[in-house]
């Protein structure tokens, strides 16, 4: 998964005010229950120390009577009064935090991001009189961050004596939106036989991975959630993007030959430091909250203080793992793949995969 939307938060110092909240509206008052949520923000950044201006910045930006129905959650970073990063969670985090500190902790938010799967979704149900009519909607994301949808589905109605050459045209219009945003699943669902039929108009290098679901015609697309979610989380729920299995396979390999990939805390920090990272590899059971030293820049990077000194910084601090590896990984341009343990079990929980000396992956 490329870490590029998170570069906006490396374009000044902090300190920065960070927050994880549960905004699921799915409650009897839900306006309240996000108002709590953000009272005790706003006092915990203030206990923290942050300026009244930054934490007006944050809690400006949590919840809402616009934000769609379901569970979510919110993560929102700010840093001198700006509001610098705010993006939906496809879960609710497990318990609602604020920190503020020098680096923003997005580890959290990355891992959540993850596998990051682009994929199309289209769904067929029956309208007009006698239920001949076709309606299909369709949209396109990147799974799971598009959990909680922003408004991307298309709709189109069909009247009964055009089925036929509707469906010739969905599938031409899935082709083309597939082949821009590269989807690696396509998801089918509705009425047997307008999806069977959109399905067989697909060209022969997308049926493959053509996902075809049946569902009954007594349900409606919601326009504030994703098109087919449960479909999708079911789908792709504990599978890896094709770019994230690639990577894989590579470490495997060179982790056997013992040549371009190591694994465990100490390697990748020092692989960070040294510039040398195509992707770190994380385990779901990571524990990003461990210590770090760390200088202004991202590949200043150390297990401890005396380790950082010894690189040439006098001015070091600490911070957790989490955020000190992410910000060198954005900073040297490497990716991260959130792997399952028990698909490949590594040392600390994580590991790196290097560039080679021409500067791609080992």
């Amino acid at each position: 998964m490329k870490l590029g939307f998170l570069g906006p938060l490396y374009a000044r110092q902090g300190p920065y005010a960070c927050a994880y909240l549960d905004t699921s509206r799915d409650l009897d008052d839900p306006d309240r229950a996000v108002e709590r949520r953000r009272s005790r923000l706003r006092a915990d950044l203030a206990a923290q120390g942050a300026d009244p201006a930054t934490i007006g910045a944050v809690s400006r930006a949590v919840g809402g009577d616009l934000d769609p129905s379901g569970d979510q959650g919110r993560a929102v970073f700010a840093a001198h009064g700006r509001l610098a990063l705010t993006a939906a969670l496809p879960r609710p985090p497990r318990r609602d935090s604020a920190r503020f500190t020098m680096l923003p902790d997005v580890m959290p938010l990355a891992l959540q991001r993850a596998p990051d799967i682009p994929y199309l979704a289209a769904a067929v149900r029956h309208t007009g009189a006698g239920g001949r009519g076709m309606e299909v909607t369709w949209q396109a994301g990147r799974w799971p961050a598009t959990r909680v949808a922003d408004g991307n589905s298309r709709r189109r109605r069909v009247p009964a004596d055009e089925r036929g050459r509707a469906a010739t045209t969905v599938a031409r219009h899935l082709t083309e939106l597939s082949d821009r945003t590269g989807a690696e699943v396509i998801v089918l669902s509705g009425d047997r036989w307008a999806r069977d039929t959109i399905a067989r108009e697909l060209p022969p290098r997308l049926r493959g991975r053509t996902a075809r679901i049946h569902r009954g015609n007594d349900w409606s697309p919601r326009d504030e959630r994703t098109l087919l979610e449960d479909e999708l989380d079911y789908l792709l729920g504990g599978r890896l993007a094709e770019a994230d299995r690639a990577v894989v396979r590579r470490f495997l390999t060179s982790r056997a030959r013992r040549n371009g990939a190591a694994e465990g805390l100490a390697a990748t920090v020092a692989a960070l430091r040294d510039g040398r990272v195509a992707a770190v590899l994380v385990n779901e059971l990571f524990d990003p909250h461990l210590p770090l030293h760390v200088g202004v820049t991202p590949r200043q990077i150390a297990l401890t203080q005396r380790e950082l000194a010894a690189h040439g910084v006098v001015s070091g601090w600490s911070e957790e793992t989490g955020a000190a590896l992410v910000r060198a990984m954005v900073g040297g341009g490497a990716e991260l793949v959130v792997v399952p343990r028990v698909e490949l079990p590594l040392a600390d929980g994580v590991g790196v995969l290097l560039r080679t000396p021409e500067g791609g992956p080992s």
